[in-house]
């Protein structure tokens, strides 16, 4: 079989420490003269407008972000016409609406995660979320990345523990991925799986320094979730990073919009997952225990009957990506069966 040929796309530096967020205008190498636009939510403007201002010498059109949608990428391209770049600033909204502008744009885009709650911050891709439909588009990946680890581990336990159930999602996505090349004859990139696993792999085993959070465990978190974003790049898909576990997560987005986090979601549908894979899915869902994620419905804001349809119209999000959901084909009785011997519901 002849492999097909891809384009590798990666971030050309990264700069990760304590108190970094100050440097943010040496990092980028903004000319005096020029304009920046910051994607950015309201919370995460209030907290650091006064430090990035000042390293970025005032000359910043800030825009907010209230949504990932393609309303709020145009209302940062309208105010990007003439910027020397696009800085994404914040959580997942923030950065992947900033990526996905700059890509339409041709400018450069600068990552800056404020919190360590998903992949996005390193990847090619930016998730969207319009009239009731989640998907992903390919953009481009950030030239630079630069994360705060004091920010990062000031924000909310919630958002650090999101992160930690999109990283372990990697273990069943990479699982869906071979069984695609297996199947269907897909390309299958053995280093770039390794390397998502690898960042799986931060969680499962460093749980309990992670379950104290702290700047340690915030950086080992946000070097995962930057090595994760960079396995898309490299695979030059997101295939890497996302499967059945993913697909889950947004049909959940459709079922119960706004109950929980990506993230959250995810690391749920990684615990079912892996139990239909032959994982050792008891070992994912105590990992995730540990952190403080969710691994039960309930907690995610969630009845039985939206995790069971979620996993019914799950392969329907993405019907062109063969998974386990492929394979298996869930209905009403099978999935609330995975669900229930899983402890989810």
């Amino acid at each position: 079989m002849v492999t097909r040929s891809h384009l590798m796309e990666l971030p050309k530096k990264i700069l990760i420490g304590e108190d970094v967020l100050q440097e943010i205008g040496s990092f980028i190498e903004v000319p005096r003269a020029a304009r920046v636009t910051v994607a950015s939510g309201t919370n995460v403007q209030e907290k650091v407008r006064e430090v990035v201002a000042s390293s970025l010498h005032g000359s910043v059109e800030w825009v907010g972000v209230d949504r990932s949608d393609m309303k709020n990428v145009r209302n940062v391209m309208k105010a990007s016409s003439r910027a020397h770049c696009i800085i994404g600033l914040g959580g997942g909204k923030s950065v992947d609406v900033g990526k996905l502008a700059a890509s339409k744009l041709g400018v450069p885009f600068y990552s800056v995660p404020t919190s360590a709650s998903h992949d996005g911050i390193a990847s090619p891709f930016a998730s969207v979320n319009d009239s009731k439909r989640h998907y992903s588009i390919k953009a481009k990946p950030p030239v630079g990345i630069l994360a705060d680890v004091n920010v990062i581990a000031a924000a909310p336990a919630r958002l650090f523990a999101a992160g930690c159930g999109d990283l372990v999602s990697k273990l069943t996505a990479v699982r869906d991925w071979q069984l695609g090349h297996d199947t269907k004859g897909e390309y299958y990139g053995g280093y770039a799986a390794s390397l998502a696993l690898m960042s799986a792999r931060v969680v499962l085993d460093k749980q309990a320094k992670m379950g104290k959070r702290g700047v340690p465990a915030a950086r080992d978190l946000v070097e995962a979730l930057i090595s994760a974003g960079v396995a898309a790049g490299i695979a030059g898909s997101s295939r890497p990073c996302s499967g059945s576990e993913h697909m889950f997560s947004h049909a959940l987005d459709v079922i119960a919009p706004g109950k929980a986090l990506h993230g959250e979601q995810c690391g749920v549908g990684t615990i079912m997952m892996a139990k239909l894979q032959g994982l050792e899915w008891r070992e994912v869902r105590t990992a995730l225990k540990r952190v403080g994620a969710p691994t039960k419905a309930s907690e995610l804001s969630l009845t039985d009957e939206n995790v069971v349809d979620g996993l019914v119209g799950a392969e329907a999000i993405r019907p062109d990506r063969y998974t386990i959901l492929s394979k298996v084909k869930l209905d009403q009785a099978s999935a609330r069966g995975l669900a229930e011997e899983t402890g989810v519901i």
